[in-house]
C-alpha cells in the first residue's frame, strides 16, 4: 500500500510547504555537474543538478544557482560557463564543489584534470560530457538565478557509470 503524506501550504495561496517542496524533491534522482566559469570576474564554479536541455536547435541548455552563492555572480559577470557532467568516479569532485571540502573559488580546481574550450571556462577531461556555453539569458526566479546557456561546444568523454543524487546522497547508476 502506497504511504501518502498531506501537503501543507505555505502563505503564498496554495503554495506547498517549502519543507515538503524539499523532500518532494529529494526523491528525484538527478545527474550530478560541475558547472564552471572563468573570465574577468575569475575562476568558479559549483556543484549542480539543477540543470535540463532547453532545446537542440539552436543547442542550449539550463542551470540554476541560488543567488546568494559566490559563483552566481563570477558565472553572470563571465558570461561564459561549462557544465561538466560527473562520472562516478568523480564522486570526490562533486563535493569539492558542493563546498564540503572548505575550499573557495580557484582553490576548487586543485582538485581533477582541467583544460578548456572555447569559452576559457575550465572543462573536467574525466567528465562524461562538458558542454561549453555563453549566456543567451538570465533571470532571477525567487532565489535563484535561472540562466539560459546558448551550447558553442560539446566534448564527449569516455562512456562511464554516471554520479546521480537522490535521496540526499550520490549514487552511482
Amino acid at each position: 500500500m502506497l504511504k501518502t503524506q498531506a501537503s501543507t501550504t505555505s502563505a503564498a495561496a496554495g503554495s506547498p510547504d517549502a519543507l515538503l517542496f524539499r523532500e518532494g524533491m529529494s526523491r528525484v534522482a538527478g545527474a550530478v555537474h560541475v558547472v564552471t566559469t572563468d573570465g574577468e570576474a575569475g575562476r568558479a564554479g559549483f556543484t549542480a543538478t539543477a540543470v535540463t536541455p532547453v532545446t537542440d536547435s539552436p543547442a542550449s541548455l539550463l542551470v540554476c544557482i541560488n543567488t546568494a552563492s559566490r559563483s552566481a555572480q563570477a558565472l553572470l559577470s563571465n558570461r561564459v560557463f561549462c557544465v561538466n557532467t560527473l562520472a562516478a568516479a568523480d564522486l570526490d569532485l562533486a563535493a569539492v564543489f558542493a563546498g564540503r571540502a572548505g575550499l573557495q573559488g580557484p582553490d576548487r580546481f586543485g582538485q581533477g584534470e582541467w583544460s578548456t574550450l572555447d569559452t576559457g571556462s575550465p572543462a573536467l577531461t574525466t567528465s562524461l560530457v562538458s558542454f561549453d556555453c555563453r549566456i543567451g539569458d538570465a533571470r532571477v526566479v525567487a532565489t535563484h538565478h535561472v540562466i539560459i546557456g546558448e551550447i558553442v561546444r560539446i566534448r564527449l568523454g569516455e562512456q562511464r557509470p554516471p554520479l546521480v543524487y537522490q535521496g540526499r546522497h550520490y549514487h552511482e547508476l
